[in-house]
Protein backbone atom coordinates (compact mmCIF):
# COMPACT_ATOMS: atom_id res chain seq x y z
CA UNK A 1 0.00 0.00 0.00
CA UNK A 2 2.52 2.53 0.92
CA UNK A 3 4.84 1.58 -2.58
CA UNK A 4 1.37 2.48 -4.46
CA UNK A 5 0.98 5.58 -2.34
CA UNK A 6 4.80 6.50 -3.53
CA UNK A 7 4.34 5.61 -7.12
CA UNK A 8 1.14 7.67 -6.90
CA UNK A 9 2.78 10.23 -5.54
CA UNK A 10 5.80 10.92 -7.61
CA UNK A 11 3.98 10.85 -10.52
CA UNK A 12 1.56 13.38 -9.94
CA UNK A 13 4.99 15.91 -8.54
CA UNK A 14 6.49 14.68 -12.23
CA UNK A 15 3.41 15.76 -13.88
CA UNK A 16 3.36 19.01 -11.96
CA UNK A 17 7.24 19.51 -12.88
CA UNK A 18 5.59 19.05 -17.07
CA UNK A 19 2.87 21.76 -16.34
CA UNK A 20 5.18 24.25 -15.12
CA UNK A 21 8.16 23.79 -17.70
CA UNK A 22 5.26 23.52 -20.45
CA UNK A 23 4.00 26.80 -19.06
CA UNK A 24 6.57 28.57 -20.35
CA UNK A 25 6.14 28.12 -23.80
CA UNK A 26 3.42 29.05 -26.18
CA UNK A 27 2.45 26.52 -28.33
CA UNK A 28 5.17 26.30 -30.65
CA UNK A 29 7.26 26.24 -28.05
CA UNK A 30 8.42 29.56 -28.33
CA UNK A 31 9.23 31.15 -24.94
CA UNK A 32 6.69 34.06 -24.32
CA UNK A 33 8.00 37.47 -25.09
CA UNK A 34 10.18 36.27 -27.64
CA UNK A 35 13.03 35.32 -25.88
CA UNK A 36 13.65 32.13 -28.12
CA UNK A 37 13.31 33.90 -31.22
CA UNK A 38 11.51 33.01 -34.10
CA UNK A 39 13.73 34.39 -36.80
CA UNK A 40 16.09 31.42 -35.82
CA UNK A 41 14.57 28.43 -38.00
CA UNK A 42 17.40 26.46 -37.67
CA UNK A 43 19.03 23.75 -40.48
CA UNK A 44 16.08 21.33 -39.31
CA UNK A 45 17.35 17.66 -39.22
CA UNK A 46 17.82 17.19 -43.07
CA UNK A 47 21.39 15.74 -42.99
CA UNK A 48 21.81 17.31 -46.58
CA UNK A 49 21.49 20.74 -44.66
CA UNK A 50 25.25 20.08 -42.55
CA UNK A 51 28.76 19.16 -43.20
CA UNK A 52 29.82 15.46 -42.06
CA UNK A 53 33.31 13.87 -41.84
CA UNK A 54 34.80 10.46 -41.77
CA UNK A 55 37.07 9.63 -38.70
CA UNK A 56 38.33 6.10 -38.52
CA UNK A 57 35.29 3.88 -38.96
CA UNK A 58 32.74 6.61 -38.05
CA UNK A 59 30.66 9.26 -39.93
CA UNK A 60 30.42 12.55 -37.49
CA UNK A 61 27.96 15.45 -38.29
CA UNK A 62 30.83 17.94 -39.01
CA UNK A 63 28.75 20.57 -37.04
CA UNK A 64 26.00 20.86 -34.08
CA UNK A 65 22.16 20.26 -34.68
CA UNK A 66 20.51 23.49 -35.48
CA UNK A 67 17.24 21.87 -35.34
CA UNK A 68 14.42 23.92 -33.74
CA UNK A 69 12.12 21.91 -31.82
CA UNK A 70 10.29 22.99 -28.56
CA UNK A 71 12.66 23.28 -25.48
CA UNK A 72 15.84 23.44 -27.31
CA UNK A 73 16.96 26.89 -27.38
CA UNK A 74 19.88 29.42 -28.64
CA UNK A 75 22.67 30.58 -26.14
CA UNK A 76 21.58 33.71 -24.20
CA UNK A 77 18.53 33.53 -26.37
CA UNK A 78 20.12 35.43 -29.18
CA UNK A 79 19.25 33.81 -32.75
CA UNK A 80 22.56 34.70 -34.19
CA UNK A 81 24.19 32.08 -31.56
CA UNK A 82 21.97 29.31 -33.36
CA UNK A 83 23.58 29.87 -36.25
CA UNK A 84 27.46 30.08 -34.71
CA UNK A 85 26.78 26.76 -32.20
CA UNK A 86 24.04 25.27 -33.03
CA UNK A 87 20.95 25.17 -30.57
CA UNK A 88 21.15 23.69 -26.99
CA UNK A 89 18.94 21.17 -26.20
CA UNK A 90 17.89 19.02 -22.61
CA UNK A 91 18.56 15.52 -22.70
CA UNK A 92 14.91 14.48 -23.16
CA UNK A 93 14.08 16.67 -25.66
CA UNK A 94 17.54 15.60 -27.59
CA UNK A 95 16.44 11.95 -27.22
CA UNK A 96 12.84 12.85 -28.47
CA UNK A 97 11.91 11.10 -24.89
CA UNK A 98 8.99 12.11 -22.70
CA UNK A 99 9.74 15.13 -20.46
CA UNK A 100 9.72 12.80 -17.43
CA UNK A 101 12.87 11.14 -18.69
CA UNK A 102 14.51 13.96 -17.28
CA UNK A 103 13.82 13.16 -14.21
CA UNK A 104 13.27 9.03 -13.94
CA UNK A 105 15.08 6.06 -15.29
CA UNK A 106 14.15 5.50 -18.76
CA UNK A 107 16.97 3.25 -20.44
CA UNK A 108 14.21 0.87 -21.20
CA UNK A 109 13.41 3.33 -24.07
CA UNK A 110 16.70 3.87 -25.17
CA UNK A 111 17.86 1.90 -28.37
CA UNK A 112 21.06 0.81 -29.65
CA UNK A 113 21.30 3.04 -31.81
CA UNK A 114 19.08 5.53 -30.51
CA UNK A 115 17.70 8.21 -33.20
CA UNK A 116 16.27 11.26 -30.89
CA UNK A 117 16.05 14.24 -33.20
CA UNK A 118 18.65 13.14 -35.71
CA UNK A 119 18.25 12.98 -39.01
CA UNK A 120 16.97 9.66 -40.24
CA UNK A 121 19.87 7.26 -40.73
CA UNK A 122 21.76 8.72 -37.86
CA UNK A 123 21.72 8.58 -33.85
CA UNK A 124 22.79 10.75 -30.80
CA UNK A 125 26.27 8.42 -30.01
CA UNK A 126 26.24 6.85 -26.83
CA UNK A 127 29.83 7.10 -24.53
CA UNK A 128 30.90 4.22 -26.23
CA UNK A 129 30.63 6.12 -29.55
CA UNK A 130 32.29 9.28 -28.51
CA UNK A 131 34.89 7.07 -26.84
CA UNK A 132 35.58 5.28 -29.67
CA UNK A 133 36.04 8.91 -31.29
CA UNK A 134 38.81 9.95 -28.71
CA UNK A 135 40.50 6.49 -28.62
CA UNK A 136 40.85 6.73 -32.40
CA UNK A 137 42.34 10.86 -32.87
CA UNK A 138 44.97 9.49 -29.87
CA UNK A 139 46.37 6.59 -32.01
CA UNK A 140 47.01 8.22 -34.77
CA UNK A 141 48.52 11.45 -32.60
CA UNK A 142 50.84 9.32 -29.77
CA UNK A 143 47.89 11.05 -27.83
CA UNK A 144 47.17 10.53 -24.06
CA UNK A 145 43.98 8.82 -22.36
CA UNK A 146 43.02 6.22 -20.33
CA UNK A 147 40.08 4.17 -19.84
CA UNK A 148 38.15 4.10 -16.76
CA UNK A 149 35.16 2.62 -14.52
CA UNK A 150 32.59 -0.14 -15.34
CA UNK A 151 31.12 1.77 -17.80
CA UNK A 152 34.35 1.39 -20.20
CA UNK A 153 34.64 5.06 -21.07
CA UNK A 154 37.57 6.69 -22.37
CA UNK A 155 38.69 10.38 -21.45
CA UNK A 156 41.64 12.23 -23.46
CA UNK A 157 44.22 14.22 -22.05
CA UNK A 158 44.78 15.75 -26.29
CA UNK A 159 42.19 14.64 -28.65
CA UNK A 160 40.92 18.64 -28.35
CA UNK A 161 43.64 19.58 -29.73
CA UNK A 162 42.54 17.84 -32.74
CA UNK A 163 38.96 18.15 -32.30
CA UNK A 164 38.37 21.75 -31.52
CA UNK A 165 37.74 24.08 -34.55
CA UNK A 166 40.76 26.74 -35.53
CA UNK A 167 38.50 29.58 -34.85
CA UNK A 168 35.29 30.37 -32.58
CA UNK A 169 36.68 30.14 -28.97
CA UNK A 170 37.88 32.47 -26.74
CA UNK A 171 41.10 32.77 -24.57
CA UNK A 172 43.11 31.10 -27.68
CA UNK A 173 41.61 28.21 -26.99
CA UNK A 174 41.01 27.17 -30.72
CA UNK A 175 42.59 24.06 -31.64
CA UNK A 176 43.97 22.36 -34.75
CA UNK A 177 40.72 20.90 -36.43
CA UNK A 178 43.22 17.85 -38.00
CA UNK A 179 39.85 15.97 -38.62
CA UNK A 180 37.11 18.79 -39.89
CA UNK A 181 35.30 17.89 -36.90
CA UNK A 182 34.99 21.36 -35.59
CA UNK A 183 34.03 21.27 -32.16
CA UNK A 184 32.96 24.38 -31.39
CA UNK A 185 32.03 26.01 -27.78
CA UNK A 186 28.05 26.10 -27.41
CA UNK A 187 27.78 26.52 -23.77
CA UNK A 188 25.34 25.10 -21.47
CA UNK A 189 22.18 26.70 -19.79
CA UNK A 190 20.07 25.50 -16.62
CA UNK A 191 16.74 26.41 -15.63
CA UNK A 192 16.79 28.36 -12.54
CA UNK A 193 13.18 27.84 -11.48
CA UNK A 194 12.59 31.73 -11.60
CA UNK A 195 13.85 33.66 -14.41
CA UNK A 196 13.75 31.16 -16.94
CA UNK A 197 17.53 29.83 -18.09
CA UNK A 198 20.78 30.97 -16.79
CA UNK A 199 23.44 30.49 -20.10
CA UNK A 200 27.26 29.54 -19.18
CA UNK A 201 30.57 29.02 -20.96
CA UNK A 202 29.60 30.06 -24.12
CA UNK A 203 32.61 30.41 -26.51
CA UNK A 204 34.71 28.42 -23.43
CA UNK A 205 33.09 25.08 -22.90
CA UNK A 206 31.92 22.45 -25.95
CA UNK A 207 29.33 20.14 -24.23
CA UNK A 208 27.55 16.96 -25.76
CA UNK A 209 24.77 14.81 -24.63
CA UNK A 210 25.04 10.88 -24.68
CA UNK A 211 22.56 8.44 -24.99
CA UNK A 212 24.34 6.52 -21.85
CA UNK A 213 21.95 7.26 -18.86
CA UNK A 214 23.33 7.11 -15.27
CA UNK A 215 20.68 7.35 -13.28
CA UNK A 216 17.06 8.84 -12.88
CA UNK A 217 19.18 12.74 -12.99
CA UNK A 218 22.39 12.01 -15.04
CA UNK A 219 24.00 11.62 -18.24
CA UNK A 220 27.65 11.07 -19.77
CA UNK A 221 28.39 13.85 -21.65
CA UNK A 222 31.26 15.01 -22.93
CA UNK A 223 33.35 18.02 -22.34
CA UNK A 224 36.14 20.15 -24.16
CA UNK A 225 37.50 23.20 -22.53
CA UNK A 226 38.63 26.15 -23.87
CA UNK A 227 42.02 26.26 -21.45
CA UNK A 228 43.30 22.44 -22.37
CA UNK A 229 43.63 19.95 -24.69
CA UNK A 230 41.31 17.64 -22.41
CA UNK A 231 38.01 16.15 -23.80
CA UNK A 232 36.17 14.14 -20.73
CA UNK A 233 33.17 12.80 -19.83
CA UNK A 234 31.31 14.24 -16.66
CA UNK A 235 27.77 13.01 -15.64
CA UNK A 236 25.44 15.80 -15.70
CA UNK A 237 21.60 16.75 -14.89
CA UNK A 238 19.66 16.29 -17.62
CA UNK A 239 17.93 19.38 -17.38
CA UNK A 240 20.91 21.26 -18.49
CA UNK A 241 20.85 22.46 -22.04
CA UNK A 242 23.98 21.47 -24.19
CA UNK A 243 24.75 20.53 -27.65
CA UNK A 244 24.02 17.64 -30.06
CA UNK A 245 25.94 15.65 -32.57
CA UNK A 246 24.93 12.91 -34.58
CA UNK A 247 26.99 9.64 -36.05
CA UNK A 248 25.91 8.08 -38.70
CA UNK A 249 24.26 4.44 -38.04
Amino acid sequence: MFLKFFILAATFLLSCADVERDSLYDSEGINYGGKDLVEAPGKGNDIANYRTVRIGEQVWMAENLDYRVPFSRCYDNIASNCGAYGRLYDWATAMALPAMCNFIVCISQISAKHRGICPEGWHIPSREDWSELLFHVDSENGGDGYYYDEYYAYDSYTAGRYLKANSGWLENGNGEDKYEFSALPGGGGEWNGSDLWDFNYGGRYGVWWSSSEYDDSGVARLSMPYNSEYAYYTNDGKPHLYSVRCLQD
